[in-house]
């Protein structure tokens, strides 16, 4: 069996503008034009989780930013996951998996609980 590549964790601010866009271009690629502005703004701003090929490529992305939720008139800090993708052509190998392994230890470490739409 083929070893997964590993994982890497990093919140945006240590993200390059270089690393930033090549996030980009995957999650345009992945969701084929139908990831917007507003959704890049979204998954800005707090923890990413990148798998990256043994060229370098980046082939998966996630992130996990904070939101507030009221709930019985509670404010709940919140891991909101965002913009989770895997290139096309690398699909259904367990990257995703790997993504949202990574992103759910941040939850747990963090979060009083995490959510996704």
């Amino acid at each position: 069996m083929t070893e997964l590549p590993a994982v890497h964790a990093a919140h945006t601010f240590e993200l390059t503008a270089a690393v930033r866009d090549e996030i980009r271009t995957l999650l345009d690629s992945a969701f084929e034009g139908d990831f917007g502005d507003d959704d890049w703004e979204h998954s800005l701003g707090g923890v990413h989780a990148l798998v990256r090929d043994t060229g370098g490529l980046l082939i998966a992305h996630g992130s996990i930013v904070q939101r507030r939720v009221l709930h019985d008139g509670r404010s709940l800090r919140v891991g909101y996951v965002e913009a989770v993708a895997v290139r096309p052509g690398r699909r259904r190998q367990g990257l995703g998996h790997r993504v949202m392994g990574a992103l759910e230890r941040v939850v747990d470490g963090a979060y009083e609980f995490g959510a996704l739409s």
